[in-house]
């Protein structure tokens, strides 16, 4: 008696019956609709048109990336593919009125459910009908906001971390091309040491044709970073830097074939090509820090 009873308030045999009904009954509805498919594929719509639905998922990301700032791509959606049917409607209000006797709302009909009264123009509206001059001022504030929104556009924040290259411009008084901003520079002017002609942007001067060389003025001068001439030119033939290899030691003579060390006498000296020199730092303001160091030691 008690196995009867178990199997007869079994909750999971129950559903397997009761699923097992449904399916058959389902299967033979699908195949009913199947056939009778092909005969009405699209339902008749009023002012229905069909639309991709990658459009509609476009149209979303949009409004979301204007409200809070987001960037979403068509990837991180669901599936857009094939179409959908879209009905434009007017935009309404849904319009509320109460029975003036009982404060009761009205239905669908035209009749109070409670009082059985006929709606009558006592009968108050929620929203209340707005005047000329609310509906005017409306339109003002409306505009007053079109126009703050445009003068003051809200700040979208970018998450893209990818730098972008900003091109700054703005359109010529005269209306030709445009006007492009680009960081001031200098222009390097280098004279020839024979001719004082300006080079024209080449090695080669054109009166004389000499090769460029470490003589050769430059405006303006950087002595200072290329002491022994400027990258790019010919060795000087009036003056050449030497370094020796035993001591170290700079020092400045016409070109030889065996340039002798100043200090210690040692021939066969190198010659220094030109190059950049970082100066050396001032003592007295060494000597300055070091001071104010000292004063800020805690005792």
């Amino acid at each position: 008696m008690k196995t009867v009873l178990k199997k007869a308030t079994d909750p999971s045999r129950r559903l397997s019956t009761a699923v097992a009904k449904p399916a058959t009954t389902s299967a033979a509805a699908e195949a009913s609709t199947s056939q009778a498919a092909p005969a009405a594929e699209v339902p008749a719509a009023v002012e229905a048109t069909k639309i991709p639905r990658s459009q509609i998922f476009a149209e979303r990301a949009k409004k979301l990336g204007e409200l809070y700032g987001l960037e979403l791509q068509p990837s991180e959606w669901h599936k857009t593919e094939g179409h959908a049917l879209r009905v434009e409607k007017p935009i309404r209000m849904r319009v509320h009125r109460k029975c003036h006797l009982c404060s009761t709302s009205f239905g669908l009909g035209k009749e109070c459910p409670q009082c059985k009264h006929p709606r009558c123009k006592q009968c108050p509206r929620v929203p209340p009908k707005r005047t000329e001059a609310e509906k005017e001022e409306s339109r003002k504030k409306r505009a007053a906001i079109i126009k703050e929104r445009a003068e003051k556009a809200p700040i979208i924040p970018d998450w893209d971390p990818t730098p972008r290259k900003i091109v700054l411009k703005r359109p010529a008084k005269t209306g030709g091309q445009d006007l492009y901003y680009r960081k001031p520079r200098q222009r390097i002017r280098r004279t020839c040491c024979e001719c004082e002609r300006l080079f024209p942007g080449a090695k080669t001067c054109e009166g004389c044709q000499h090769f460029r060389c470490t003589d050769c003025p430059r405006d303006p001068p950087k002595k200072e970073k290329y002491p022994y001439g400027y990258p790019g030119d010919a060795p000087s033939a009036r003056i050449g830097h030497y370094q020796c290899a035993n001591c170290k030691h700079i020092f400045s003579s016409p070109p030889t074939d065996d340039p002798a060390c100043v200090k210690c006498s040692h021939a066969k000296c190198d010659r220094l090509t030109p190059r950049k020199v970082e100066p050396e730092p001032d003592p007295e303001v060494l000597k300055s820090i070091q001071a104010k160091l000292e004063n800020i030691k805690l005792k």
